[in-house]
């Protein structure tokens, strides 16, 4: 068996994957989700329809994956300094990316795969966002709730709206979840 621990990173690969990534981007743009087709990909982004199903198996996944590179968090979460300012600035911000249209469409995009490995990994940016909120928090001194606790209590609830409301949640709604988790934790913890 070879070892590839020598591998360097990128190179074709890393080349193929960003032209099939661009590709489903721009015909996302132009064309409806029913007809997008991997000899579309395939053609736009000058490789063989079979080298997209070697290397993600179906449609599904290969839009899972350009979908789950795009919820991947450009950096930390905004420091206000406070914990709860940061969970509400945070909290702002996924709600204005995740509630448009597009955003939505992303979350489908997501979950849409038989595999269930890049909705566990969204799950994890979330995770690590609200852990980096908390650690700072902790660093500061301030009371903090645990992330499994934001997750089920609010983060949940935003994510259901997404997938099976037809209107977008809103972030005063968002925000009144996040307040009387916040409100009740502190209150248990006296």
């Amino acid at each position: 068996m070879a070892d590839k621990s020598g591998v360097r990173p990128g190179g074709r690969s890393a080349r193929i994957q960003a032209a099939v990534h661009q590709a489903v981007r721009e015909l996302q743009q132009r064309e409806a989700p029913g007809e997008l087709t991997v000899p579309a990909i395939a053609a736009l982004a000058g490789v063989t329809p079979s080298t997209l199903y070697r290397r993600w198996g179906d449609l599904a996944q290969l839009l899972s994956d350009v979908a789950l590179e795009r919820v991947r968090p450009d950096g930390e979460p905004r420091d206000t300094g406070a914990y709860r300012g940061d969970l509400r600035a945070w909290l702002e911000q996924y709600i204005d990316e995740m509630a448009t249209e597009p955003g939505r469409a992303i979350v489908r995009d997501i979950l849409g795969c038989a595999a269930p490995a890049n909705a566990g990994k969204c799950a994890e940016f979330i995770r690590q966002q609200l852990d980096v909120i908390r650690d700072r928090a902790l660093a500061r001194g301030e009371a903090i709730v645990d992330s499994d606790t934001l997750i089920d209590l609010v983060v949940a609830p935003v994510v259901y709206r997404l997938l099976f409301s037809v209107s977008a949640p809103s972030v005063d709604h968002a925000l009144g979840l996040l307040d009387n988790t916040l409100r009740a934790a502190f209150r248990r913890a006296g």
